[in-house]
């Protein structure tokens, strides 16, 4: 394993995975919609075998985490470990404290909808720290590791043969809507890493680039490039100042700015995604 599993990183995968078991259980259980995962077709072997569903979802959880650990690795393979423990754990919890006999919401869209949102939400945190919840998701690692695909469409790609089973013990019409829940979804987690990944690149002019610098470098702790710009009215030549910050810290570095009485020039645009060192390792080199 490349590192070991910060205090933050376990919080973040524990209430990641309590957010998932509360959707399985309150939504998609009771609604009967198969949406594409492991719980979905620990739904559907409930009706053929006398074992509770958080039994066949652990059981279903051991054979897929084998395989993700072998194939994506031990750090993968750690933290999916301790997800795939906690889920029926906490599905077990759900069925003693709050046992339901019918849908919370008494509606099968408002359920699919409450479940996708909450799932996907769950789902983009844990792959943003390097986990999953097991299951289905450890198959749309693998797909996305492999293909290079985005993890979302992995997530429906995976999803769609789970989905699929639902036919069996609820009927086509189930089966379409699980499948269309299934798909929601995937674009429902893109959607999500989409704004976790989300950063602001910040160009500055001005002639006390060095105070900003050091504010950046120090105080955000974050790294910047500078650039030689000629303006083309007066040929003057000057510093541009370029960084890539997290919304709050673009929001401590406007509220620095403002707070300056120098003349200040600054353009904003948003970057969806970096690749390589940078804002991820706290680089504090410039160039």
């Amino acid at each position: 394993m490349k590192k070991k599993i910060s205090g933050r990183e376990l919080l973040m995968i524990t209430v990641a995975m309590f957010v998932v078991s509360a959707a399985v259980y309150f939504f998609m259980i009771p609604s009967q919609v198969v949406v594409g995962s492991i719980s979905g077709v620990a739904m559907v072997l409930a009706h053929l075998v006398p074992v509770p569903i958080s039994i066949l979802t652990f059981l279903l959880n051991v054979i897929l985490l084998i395989i993700g650990f072998l194939m994506v690795g031990k750090e993968f393979g750690v933290k999916t470990v301790y997800t795939s423990t906690i889920l029926p754990v906490f599905l077990w919890i759900f069925e003693q404290v709050c046992p339901l006999e019918k849908s919370v919401t008494g509606n099968i869209v408002f359920d699919l909808v409450a479940y996708v949102l909450l799932v996907a939400l769950g789902q983009a945190i844990l792959f943003r720290v390097n986990a999953s919840s097991g299951g289905v998701d450890i198959i749309a690692k693998l797909i996305s590791k492999f293909t290079n695909m985005e993890i979302g469409k992995a997530v429906t790609v995976a999803g769609i043969a789970t989905a699929t089973t639902s036919v069996f013990v609820y009927g086509i019409s189930t089966m379409i809507i699980s499948l269309i829940g299934t798909y929601a979804n995937g674009l429902a987690v893109d959607y999500f890493i989409d704004g976790f990944n989300k950063r602001k690149r910040v160009c500055i002019i001005t002639e006390n680039y060095k105070e900003v610098q050091d504010y950046i470098l120090h105080n955000l702790n974050q790294g910047a490039t500078l650039y030689v710009a000629q303006g083309a009215y007066d040929e003057k030549h000057r510093m541009e100042l370029v960084t890539v910050l997290a919304k709050q810290e673009y929001r401590m570095l406007i509220n620095y700015l403002k707070n300056t009485n120098k003349q200040v020039f600054v353009t904003v645009s948003t970057v969806n995604e970096i690749i390589g060192s940078g804002i991820q390792n706290r680089s504090k080199s410039i160039g």
